[in-house]
């Protein structure tokens, strides 16, 4: 598909900007911004870029400035920024003691596994900005470290477990250059696109509940609660409380930089209360604690990276240890979550940042899918894990970024965590939490765009949107839609409208949400 983003004379190349089909010619991420920050009158024209920043990153095309993109980059990277410190607590240790240890009884080492989770995050964030022009920050996805500390090494060596990303990334590429990921793209209704776009939005708010103790599980009642037995009983959550507050305050008066604000103001009263307080890290014998970051600066602030797992991957060594059956569903497994987690959240990205076109798709698609999927590449090669579009980035969004210049931003300053994590580590998970929340509910808007008079169209966006959080998984949210849709509108007497490419990948789905059985049974 041909880039987008050129603004044209021709009246029908305008009307393709615009995500209502109205004839006004002004680019839609232009309008979205007004509608935001209600400085320009709707229809005027953006003025002429006059820097070579502006021209390569279409930064006043599309309704934004220089300002918004650097503070952008910067929100996304405060958000993102727990990645740096949480992936090395999944993947690695100090030692065999406190580290995962694979089938082997190899581990990896927590610094080492710091170092390459920044210096693969920000160039690969850096190419994603320069390449496709999106403000997307792109890091070691969640979902797919914990599969393999958890259920891939207990079959496979750690390198053998990164070879497999390795193999994964490298089909994810193809898809994406053969064209067959953005056809899968193209092939998604409209309404499913906008369901997937809330779910994010839900999914996001109900991480940022989690993350903060706002929302706990309890021992034996319903799955979930407010805070401990009902009550708010710790301090840092209620420093997520007033971070949400403050925050929604910021955006509601449409103060410039109002995420930034209170991500940084937020952090000040963390490290003050905690000055006060000594509340520690939060443990079993110390509940009332923070998560993950402590607000203290402490120690040297600068030190070098150890890249030693760069490269440290054995590509076809899994074949050989556990067969080619069992190793190709780990790899079927991988394929899914990070395909489909990936063209989620950039659709959800895409709508929020205004540059979606009326079906859903954006700027330089196929582009943005080939970079991602590198990502997995280098992830597996420098033994991070696959390396993904983070949801994270609808914070920067949030702030203004519209263009590929506020990822720039972000992964160069990936880069300097690698020296810098001490730094990295100051602002608390909570008030990252309240930046999620707020971001959230700015994505919620996009449930305008689904009929819900129409139940073969309400069903599948319900359970689309609704099984993104509930199972803590995009990929389930979009498999469980997928083969809604499918079902629903066939037995409905829409088997014709429905895109033979949907019945393709609900198949696959149907094979992905069943993959525990078959490995029971390829294991037998």
């Amino acid at each position: 598909m041909a880039d987008m983003t050129i603004l044209d004379n021709s009246a029908e190349k305008q009307a393709a900007l615009l995500p209502n089909g109205n004839n006004s010619a002004e680019p839609a991420a232009t309008r979205e911004t007004q509608k935001a920050t209600g400085r320009t009158r709707l229809g005027s024209t953006p003025p002429a870029p006059d820097s070579l920043l502006d021209r390569f990153f279409h930064i006043t095309q599309r309704g934004s400035t220089l300002a918004r993109e650097f503070r952008g980059g910067l929100v996304t990277f405060f958000t993102m920024a727990y990645i740096v410190i949480l992936n090395p607590l999944i993947l690695g240790g100090f030692s065999a003691d406190n580290a995962p240890t694979d089938v082997a009884g190899g581990w990896l080492s927590a610094a080492q596994v710091g170092a390459v989770t920044g210096l693969t995050a920000g160039v690969m964030t850096i190419l994603f900005g320069l390449i496709a022009n999106l403000p997307f920050g792109l890091a070691a996805g969640l979902g797919i470290n914990s599969f393999l500390a958890v259920s891939v090494i207990q079959e496979v060596t750690w390198p053998e477990a990164m070879g497999l990303v390795v193999i994964n990334g490298i089909l994810i590429v193809l898809f994406g250059v053969t064209g067959a990921r953005t056809a899968i793209f193209r092939a998604v209704p409209k309404e499913l696109k906008a369901a997937i776009t809330v779910g994010i939005g839900l999914f996001i708010a109900f991480i940022g509940f989690v993350d903060s103790g706002f929302v706990r599980p309890t021992a034996g009642g319903p799955p979930v609660q407010l805070g401990d037995g009902g009550s708010i009983t710790s301090v840092p959550t209620l420093v997520f409380v007033v971070g949400l507050l403050a925050m929604g305050i910021l955006v509601a008066r449409k103060v410039q930089g109002g995420l930034l604000i209170g991500i940084v103001g937020t952090t000040v009263l963390a490290a003050v209360v905690e000055a006060v307080m000594k509340l520690g890290p939060a443990s079993a014998t110390n509940p009332g604690g923070w998560h993950l970051n402590t607000p203290v600066l402490s120690g040297q602030l600068v030190s070098a990276p150890d890249l030693g797992l760069v490269g440290h991957f054995d590509l076809f060594g899994s074949f050989a240890r556990i067969g080619g059956l069992a190793a190709t569903m780990l790899v079927f497994t991988l394929v899914f979550t990070n395909f489909f987690d990936a063209m989620g959240t950039m659709t959800g990205l895409a709508k929020s940042a205004g540059v979606a076109h009326k079906d859903g798709t954006f700027p330089r698609l196929k582009s943005a899918f080939i970079v991602e999927g590198f990502g997995a590449v280098a992830g597996g090669a420098t033994s991070g894990s696959s390396n993904t579009v983070y949801i994270d980035s609808a914070a920067g969004i949030g702030e203004g970024a519209r263009t590929g210049l506020a990822s720039v931003v972000t992964g160069v300053l990936f880069l300097g965590s690698m020296f810098l994590t001490p730094l990295t580590s100051v602002v608390p998970l909570e008030v990252a939490a309240a930046a999620l929340v707020v971001v959230g509910a700015m994505m919620m808007a996009q449930i305008r765009e689904i009929k819900f008079t129409k139940f073969t169209v309400a069903l599948p966006a319900f359970l689309t949107i609704v099984t993104m959080p509930l199972s803590y998984s995009i990929a389930n949210g979009i498999g469980v839609g997928f083969v809604s849709w499918a079902v629903i509108g066939a037995a409905s007497g829409k088997a014709k409208k429905i895109h033979p490419l949907m019945w393709v990948v609900s198949a696959g789905f149907l094979v992905y949400f069943a993959r525990g059985p078959i490995n029971a049974l390829l294991g037998g």
